[in-house]
């Protein structure tokens, strides 16, 4: 393809909308779900638009969820190639909202959300380069590049884990089946319709262990292993791993397969963070989960192994729990803390001793 062409081609797309009334759930604003719906749809209408071919989601990066997004509030959705592969296209999403009688734009949410494009047969098709024509573009191909390898690390520190029924944990499971109206454009289930099952619940499964209304602040790791097809049994299972000062980290598994032979086989899974909140609206602390059987301890490290992961990417922190942590192990007082300290590090604590100290996230 010649460079003329691919100049015309558009690599960004912008989704301009109200946030609807049925958008909303229990708790008063629009649920994660729905938003990583959004940021799904926004992304596949810019890797079909860049590849001009059916496009599958491969993989959905961390996204924080800031502030809230309400009924007729003004939503923008926009998603832009920033790096290509041979068949992959890393797209950058940022969801924003307004008041659409002020129109003063909210940053809600951010992430990275990879494409593979897809011919008739159903393989990878190469798709063309995309090469980043401003410095803000040249920006976001290099934290895309930097992210691959934290990205591999995320996934093989999830393929490495077995859950059984040895955990202990709260822990849910939804069955139902997909019905028609979950169809995307290659006829198969909608990614963002597998993430909306996934926040729901991870929702319930955070409800019952704390007892009140929760909100997902992060959702990170969403891995599609395979596809998922109208008709078929669709389990959702929500596990706790792991309490922060305020976040409840649960491991979601999506299992499908056929009703009439019920042989199941795992089609994404991904870690989300929920939190409660008071009447204003702000993160409040949880009571804290104590791993029993030795399945809960190695769930419980594996969470912190994938905060200190995370913490290496870009825009990536150390949450102030874990700092603390490694503050108290580096300085066990304040008059003992050197001027020239170095920055926090994430530490590996043995999971006895993390129980033991106190944070505030």
């Amino acid at each position: 393809m010649s460079t003329p062409e691919l100049k015309q081609r558009p690599h960004s797309v912008t989704l301009r909308f109200l946030a609807a009334p049925t958008d909303v759930d229990v708790t008063g604003i629009v649920p994660a779900g729905s938003v990583l719906e959004w940021v799904d749809k926004a992304a596949y209408a810019a890797a079909v638009g860049w590849s001009s071919s059916y496009c599958v989601t491969a993989y959905v990066g961390n996204i924080h969820f800031e502030d809230p997004i309400h009924s007729g509030d003004l939503v923008e959705v926009t998603a832009s190639v920033v790096y290509t592969g041979t068949s992959s296209m890393h797209i950058h999403t940022e969801v924003s909202f307004s008041d659409p009688r002020e129109l003063r734009p909210v940053k809600s949410s951010s992430c990275l959300v990879i494409f593979v494009a897809v011919g008739e047969d159903g393989k990878p098709t190469p798709v063309p380069p995309f090469t980043p024509g401003t410095a803000k573009e040249i920006t976001m191909r290099e934290n895309a590049l930097a992210r691959i390898e934290i990205r591999e690390q995320i996934v093989a520190s999830m393929n490495d884990q077995v859950y059984t029924d040895e955990g202990t944990a709260e822990r849910v499971t939804l069955r139902f089946l997909a019905a028609p109206t979950d169809v995307n454009w290659g006829g198969k289930v909608h990614g963002g319709i597998v993430m909306k099952w996934i926040d729901d619940a991870a929702e319930l499964c955070a409800a019952r262990y704390c007892q009140q209304e929760t909100v997902a602040v992060f959702s990170g790791g969403v891995r599609f292993y395979r596809p998922l097809l109208i008709g078929h049994l669709v389990e959702v299972e929500a596990r706790l791993v792991y309490t922060g000062n305020k976040g409840m980290h649960v491991a979601v598994h999506v299992r499908s397969g056929d009703p009439k032979t019920g042989e199941m086989q795992l089609t994404t899974y991904c870690l989300t963070v929920m939190v409660t909140r008071d009447e204003t609206g702000t993160a409040v602390p949880v009571k804290p989960w104590i791993p029993v059987s030795e399945e809960d301890k190695r769930l419980w490290q594996h969470a912190r192994d994938l905060l200190a992961i995370r913490a290496n990417a870009p825009g990536g922190y150390t949450p102030i729990h874990m700092a603390k942590e490694s503050d108290k192990l580096v300085h066990p007082s304040p008059s003992s803390r050197c001027a020239g300290c170095p920055p926090h590090k994430m530490s590996r604590l043995p999971w006895p001793m993390a129980l033991t100290r106190s944070g505030s996230c």
